[in-house]
């Protein structure tokens, strides 16, 4: 339903906005351009969609590998002793913790299609056991959270558009991007855990923390003794390093299981190529409207009244252009998807907005779309304290994505 306005909206404004520059600026282009516009990003969409196959193909077949050689096992093994402390009044065997740990792992591996009905299991779970089935329960609430802020560690589809649009090395990003989605998961922690009165200082919760937290300091302190030239060289020989482990730790996982590794790959291909075909019309929709939305000269209206906002207090604004992003990202997934491809296509995949744009988009989640999901799959209408602190974690990982940005690539 919001996508429904947010599109309708897209070609309201563009319709106003050309209008306006017809009858005040004499524009007599402006509508031609636009409807050019219909036809450009129809055939970037479906280009892009194409083009995401082969890759998505590749990553789901090597994640159903490391989802049979028991990589869920092994994060429930690592992180139920965290898990009990956040979700104290579900205990310790509930059986939310499966389906919870499954979307969990999901999200962290950049699968979003596969994540939901596992968290939409996890919320219906839970909701067996809340009392009020009106009301959201604490557990609930900070499961919606972290979910919401989109804790990622191999953001697969932002490498799979980075490919597609011309990056020289589309995992440039990944090691921002993670120290940015930390940030965020942990804000939105903190925020719910001050709500509902959890002991942040319980020594199982600081042990876990401080651990994430020393980490993610590690990286940073690293990347400040690099010189600025060869900071996106050493990100992206790391990033590389990570990921062809992980594909090898999951084979090795599967050759341990004693499957055969060929034909699980070949299943969870199935699936991958599947997705991509399905987000054909999706992506060809939002994009379009963000093309009409962009000739219509609205765009370039909003951006610049924010970079004039933030020269006036003297700030940096080479990171305005990637705002788009970040304003669709909590209200619809396919909507900041489509404004981060703008943006690349725009201003090129390498360029620093195309840049921020990436790790704004990987930063969170689509709160909106989260919460009326997982909430509305279990029938839950009083949200309490799980909006604001979904959007203080959003805000986070906003910041955190531009700080970022500047440190690894301005």
């Amino acid at each position: 339903m919001v996508l429904n306005y947010i599109w309708i909206f897209f070609f309201l404004v563009a319709f106003v906005m050309g209008v306006a520059k017809m009858i005040f600026l004499g524009d007599m282009q402006v509508f031609p351009e636009m409807v050019n516009s219909t036809f450009t990003m129809a055939k970037t969409g479906f280009e892009i969609s194409l083009g995401l196959t082969g890759i998505l193909t590749l990553w789901s077949g090597i994640m159903k590998i490391g989802e049979k050689g028991g990589i869920v096992n092994i994060i429930s093994k690592l992180i139920g002793p965290f898990f009990n402390k956040l979700f104290p009044e579900l205990g310790k065997n509930h059986p939310a913790y499966g389906p919870m740990i499954m979307n969990f792992a999901a999200n962290m591996m950049g699968l979003d299609n596969a994540a939901t009905p596992m968290g939409l299991q996890a919320m219906n779970e839970m909701q067996k056991s809340n009392p009020n089935k009106d009301t959201a329960s604490n557990a609930q609430i900070m499961f919606l959270v972290l979910n919401a802020s989109g804790l990622t560690l191999i953001p697969i589809s932002i490498m799979v558009y980075r490919t597609q649009l011309g990056a020289a090395d589309p995992s440039d990003v990944f090691i921002p991007l993670i120290i940015s989605t930390f940030c965020s998961s942990l804000v939105g922690l903190i925020a719910v855990s001050i709500y509902q009165g959890i002991k942040l200082w319980d020594k199982t919760i600081i042990s876990y923390l401080s651990g994430m937290v020393l980490i993610i300091s590690a990286i940073i302190y690293w990347a400040n003794t690099l010189p600025q030239e060869k900071m996106a060289l050493y990100s992206k020989v790391v990033s590389n390093m990570i990921l062809f482990t992980i594909i090898i730790g999951f084979l090795f996982l599967g050759m341990r299981k004693k499957i055969n590794v060929y034909e699980t790959f070949i299943d969870g291909a199935k699936d991958g190529f599947s997705v991509a075909i399905k987000i054909v019309p999706y992506l060809v929709a939002i994009l379009v409207g963000i093309g009409v939305f962009r000739a219509s000269g609205a765009m370039e209206y909003f951006t610049t009244f924010v970079r004039w906002s933030f020269e006036t207090l003297g700030l940096n604004t080479d990171w305005v252009d990637a705002l788009p992003t970040a304003i669709m990202k909590p209200l619809s997934g396919s909507g900041s998807r489509g404004m981060m491809v703008d943006a690349m296509k725009t201003f090129g995949a390498d360029s620093f907005v195309g840049r921020v744009a990436c790790i704004v988009q990987g930063a969170g989640d689509t709160t909106f779309f989260v919460l009326a999901v997982y909430f509305g799959s279990a029938g839950i209408k009083k949200t309490r304290h799980a909006l604001p602190s979904a959007l203080i974690a959003d805000f986070a990982g906003l910041v955190a994505a531009i700080l970022v940005s500047y440190l690894f690539f301005h």
